[in-house]
């Protein structure tokens, strides 16, 4: 499922759909209860609401406060008085939404696609210290109501932050990554393999390990290890929650007085936090190895780029003098005509063609400085004017595949001082780029938002759309290379687009918001003096 379906759903679907969600995930998990309370070894609920917010954002808080007092209310018929329910209820709703919060800040730059060790590391170390504040308060809330001796507080304490700390590294990853990147899981047969390995590694803890069941736990790591190794960060995900639904199944069959749970939970979360770990640093160099693959292409790419501009010089220089010859004999024409007024529609004719012609070797001569990044052709130019030109050009493109384009530029917008062939060409392959990408989901209407706005002495220029966006493996921000994903592209188009505005003293960036693609560069204004 692409992640901008799973945006796309009505609110009042999404917020039955999650607390739906939660309370089943809630009575399935509400096993070896501290006490009548929701203190068990594991809380996948708290892993969903995880996903609800990063994919969602911050207008999905409010269910946060209402899920866990819904839950208690159908699964465990409200065991605590009125009071200490809201007041714990507070507590999980707002300890989570703090450090969600901290997670959606802009500045820190958090991809809940999980596409670098860093957002994974980020998502841990938010959870464990949310999980962390929100179990010493709902402990803490009942001792202070009397409903636990507060000789059990560091107990309590520990299998809540166990619980919850285990259900956000299991579900929320796995989820992350199954709405964000799109892409289903392939059983293989070495998946087959790996799947009937953790079976019989889960064989072996309870079966025969008697009592002692942390003596075999270690046989877990190997198909974990396994799956990281071969699958990265993805098949981890899918491997740690095999092994968690598992380890409840034996749990559920085997006499509670045999096993410690809150011991092996905690094993768990040390199994998962290591495949995690392994799955992403596997994730990580095999994209800093393709990004080294398209860092070489690149250079190729940009030496024939070279060779290109040499071409066009040659090519120039050939065309030119025809093109001279041509414009001087129809000018000719048409001077020895305009005294005969006989000849008014040959002559009308004449000084057309001779028109063209010049225009013709106005286009030649500025091909050339597009390949060359010629500086001789800049100028004060409107803003408006550059995005105007450009959607006449692809106007046409536009309407074929359904598409609208939307303009939002600001009024007291100053011009930029740039070479309007070369910004005009950046942005044209920009929106092409857009429209081809829209195309490929097979909307029938698909948008495209151009927007302009000044920051200090540069124009940002904004290209965003409503297509599937950059891949999570595309280069990206951090990445020196920009390459073609098209099977007849000549692999230098956003290369070109980011040399031109480079050269303009510019930058051009990549985004991936949480819908769509967006595609950012800036151009400097022009000051007085080059007016």
């Amino acid at each position: 499922m692409s992640l901008s379906k799973v945006l796309s759903l009505p609110w009042p679907v999404l917020a039955l759909a999650y607390l739906a969600g939660y309370v089943l995930l809630d009575w399935v998990s509400y096993l070896h209860p501290f006490a009548p309370f929701g203190i068990t070894p594991w809380n996948p609920p708290t892993g969903l609401s995880f996903v609800l917010v990063l994919l969602y954002g911050q207008r999905t808080i409010p269910l946060l406060f209402v899920a866990p007092v819904l839950a208690d209310l159908l699964v465990r018929h409200l065991p605590l008085p009125w009071t200490v329910e809201l007041r714990t209820a507070a507590v999980i709703g707002g300890g989570y939404a703090l450090g969600l919060l901290v997670l959606l800040q802009p500045a820190l730059r958090f991809n809940p696609t999980l596409g670098t060790m860093r957002d994974l590391m980020l998502l841990l170390v938010v959870a464990g210290a949310s999980a962390a504040a929100v179990s010493f308060g709902y402990v803490g809330f009942t001792v202070a109501a009397g409903l636990l001796p507060l000789a059990e507080l560091p107990a309590a304490m520990v299998q809540y932050w166990v619980g919850d700390m285990i259900g956000i590294a299991i579900v929320a990853p796995f989820g992350l990554i199954l709405l964000t990147r799109g892409r289903s899981v392939r059983v293989s047969v070495e998946t087959a393999v790996q799947i009937a390995a953790t079976l019989v590694a889960l064989a072996l803890v309870f079966v025969f390990a008697e009592r002692h069941h942390s003596q075999l736990f270690y046989i877990l790591f190997l198909p974990i290890i396994w799956m990281a190794v071969r699958g990265g960060l993805e098949a981890v995900t899918v491997g740690v929650l095999l092994t968690q639904l598992g380890l409840i199944v034996g749990v559920h069959l085997l006499p509670s007085e045999e096993i410690d749970v809150t011991g092996l939970q905690a094993l768990m979360l040390v199994l998962t936090l290591t495949g995690l770990v392994a799955g992403a640093l596997v994730t990580q160099n095999r994209r800093t190895a393709m990004q080294l693959r398209l860092h070489q292409d690149s250079l190729a790419r940009l030496a024939r780029l070279g060779s290109m501009g040499e071409l066009a010089t040659a090519i120039a220089h050939e065309i030119n003098q025809p093109l001279t010859a041509a414009g001087t004999y129809t000018r000719l024409v048409a001077e020895t005509l305009r005294e005969d007024p006989n000849h008014l529609a040959v002559t009308e004719t004449a000084e057309k063609a001779a028109a063209q012609v010049q225009r013709a070797a106005d286009v030649v001569r500025r091909l050339r400085a597009l390949i060359r990044l010629d500086q001789t052709g800049r100028a004060p130019v409107a803003v408006t004017r550059i995005v105007r030109e450009t959607l006449d050009l692809v106007h046409p493109e536009l309407d074929r595949h359904g598409v609208t384009a939307t303009v939002e530029i600001a009024d007291d917008l100053p011009p930029v001082m740039v070479d309007i062939l070369q910004i005009e060409q950046v942005l044209l392959n920009l929106i092409r780029n857009a429209v081809e990408a829209i195309e490929e989901t097979g909307e029938p209407r698909g948008r495209i938002v151009v927007t302009a706005t000044a920051a200090g002495d540069m124009v940002g220029v904004v290209v965003a759309d409503s297509g599937p966006g950059f891949p999570t493996d595309f280069p990206g921000l951090d990445s020196p290379t920009f390459g073609s994903g098209k099977a007849d592209g000549l692999g230098f188009g956003l290369s070109l687009c980011r040399s031109i505005v480079e050269a303009h003293g510019g930058r051009l960036t990549v985004e991936r918001p949480t819908a769509g693609a967006l595609v950012r560069f800036t151009v400097p204004i022009a000051k007085v003096s080059d007016a």
